[in-house]
């Protein structure tokens, strides 16, 4: 049999092509960017107590966890002459996302603020992971660390522009930046009713202004590998239902401990994860038992057991990246309003003002991460992307660590430079490594099976950060953001353990 590499055979792109297919993440960044920035706010503003922030943010990771895979498998099956494969994902995510930015400032009382945060991660996530595919989709191997950069380049800008918009509409608008108890601020509103229009005028502009290629062209040298090594490596119901069991008793066990030990309500979510794994396990066994290979779920359980190894080791660097990530933004705001700001009442003057500080130093990094990422492409090419990768993750490792250290919040824009060239690699180099590892046909699929090492690592920040903050660091919230930057230096350690087939050729 004849294989035909569509990753060789696929045209280069122009410059404004891939500026074309990557403008919706400007867009989504909006999201993420406000929802990062300001969710912590609204939840204390609603009479959230701080040490429970952690796990009122697990609805992102949690919806994260089982969208990412669904829409990534049905992505990669879905094919229309007009709309084409990844597009109709990318518009109906728009559309949900935006009406939740609308709603979540809305919020009256807290459970309505958790809804809306779970449903705007849920939509957020139908329009994303298409689009990590959507590189891997349209571009030759050659020019994809370029479109991942351009990702970044517009996922920098637009967290930017989000990330400053309470500040904006205060300082230069004279929109009120504080209310009364149990209220919003008019600041924050308007920030969210303007991320709604970007969030749906970026993506639709994507939609239209982008073609895709026929999937059933996409038949590659690792598409027929794949195969052959889940042929001759093929396990019976069994094997699956004993690992599925493995995981149940695991979660048991941990549950178990945690109410023997009176420990806190978020690690039992810990244990829920495994859980949920264990019942996935079990019921791909059940179909496999009868028969039903062909089952949906059954071909996502196996597609996990068999990743790609370069994908294996790349979990363990996103493990640790992210775990530092979540970190940052869970505690960032009470860690720099009670640690250099010396208020954590949310009604102040004082403490209002450390939060919007927060939301420049955040429009700050991802400033930096954009002006970086145009710089990845070439610099991957000189040191080569591991030891880069290396080198951004250690930066924002020790620029995270640094807010321990820092009195003046001015000084922290310095940390934000560190973790600014971190979160622009981050978005970058390990999808370009990945996607060469992996079979066009399922795309869509693994790269929502890789968001998996990105929402672990933030159930589980969310489980234990606020236990371990409590229990061993007097409920200081600084040290989080301590533990965090420990975790994204663990990560550059990994790095260089993985396993890059890089192709720089012709990257121009």
């Amino acid at each position: 049999m004849e294989n035909i590499s569509i990753s060789s055979a696929k045209p280069r792109l122009s410059f404004w092509q891939i500026w074309n297919m990557s403008f919706g993440f400007l867009g989504i960044q909006f999201g993420f960017a406000l929802q990062n920035a300001n969710t912590s706010r609204i939840f204390e503003t609603l009479g959230s107590d701080t040490k429970n922030l952690a796990i009122y943010w697990l609805a992102a990771p949690v919806t994260g966890l089982l969208m990412q895979p669904i829409i990534g498998y049905y992505s990669d099956r879905t094919w229309h002459p007009k709309w084409g494969r990844r597009r109709p994902f990318f518009a109906i995510g728009a559309i949900l996302a935006s009406s939740a930015l609308i709603l979540m400032p809305n919020s009256s009382v807290l459970w309505v603020a958790i809804g809306a945060l779970w449903i705007m991660d849920a939509s957020i996530n139908v329009s994303m992971e298409p689009f990590r595919a959507f590189v891997g989709d349209m571009l030759p191997e050659s020019q994809r660390t370029k479109g991942f950069a351009m990702q970044s380049f517009f996922i920098g800008v637009g967290a930017v522009v989000a990330s400053a918009l309470p500040w904006i509409f205060t300082n230069w608008l004279g929109i009120s930046n504080v209310a009364d108890e149990g209220e919003i601020p008019s600041s924050v509103k308007w920030s969210f009713y303007i991320g709604a229009f970007a969030f749906f005028f970026a993506v639709m502009w994507t939609v239209f202004t982008t073609k895709e290629y026929p999937p059933e062209e996409e038949i590659t040298d690792n598409d027929v590998r794949q195969e052959e090594e889940s042929l001759n490596t093929g396990h019976s119901p069994f094997y699956y239902f004993k690992i599925g069991a493995l995981l149940f008793a695991v979660a048991i066990s941990l549950s178990v401990w945690f109410a023997i030990q009176g420990l806190e309500p978020q690690l039992y979510v810990f244990a829920g994860m495994f859980a949920l794994f264990g019942l996935t396990y079990v019921v791909a066994a059940m179909f496999m038992q009868r028969s039903q290979s062909k089952n949906g779920l059954v071909q996502i359980v196996q597609d996990f057991q068999h990743m790609p190894k370069t994908m294996v080791q790349l979990a363990f660097v996103q493990f640790f990246s992210w775990f530092g990530l979540f970190a940052m933004w869970i505690y960032t705001t009470s860690a720099v309003t009670s640690h250099i700001y010396g208020s954590s009442d949310p009604t102040t003057v004082t403490y209002n003002e450390g939060a919007d500080w927060v939301s420049l130093l955040f429009a700050g990094y991802n400033g930096v991460a954009a002006i970086f990422a145009l710089a990845i492409p070439y610099l991957a090419r000189v040191v080569g992307r591991k030891f880069m990768h290396m080198l951004a993750l250690s930066s924002g490792g020790i620029g995270l660590v640094s807010f321990y250290f820092i009195r003046d919040p001015t000084l922290l824009i310095i940390s934000m430079v560190g973790v600014g060239i971190a979160w622009a690699s981050i978005l970058t180099i390990p999808y370009a490594m990945l996607s060469a590892s992996l079979p066009a046909n399922k795309m869509g699929y693994y790269m929502g099976i890789f968001n998996f090492f990105i929402v672990i690592p933030q159930i589980i920040a969310a489980s234990i950060l606020g236990f371990l903050v409590t229990q061993f660091f007097n409920g200081e919230f600084i040290f989080a953001l301590v533990l965090g930057g420990s975790s994204m230096i663990i990560a550059g350690l990994f790095n260089l353990l993985v396993n890059d087939n890089e192709n720089t050729t012709d990257q121009h």
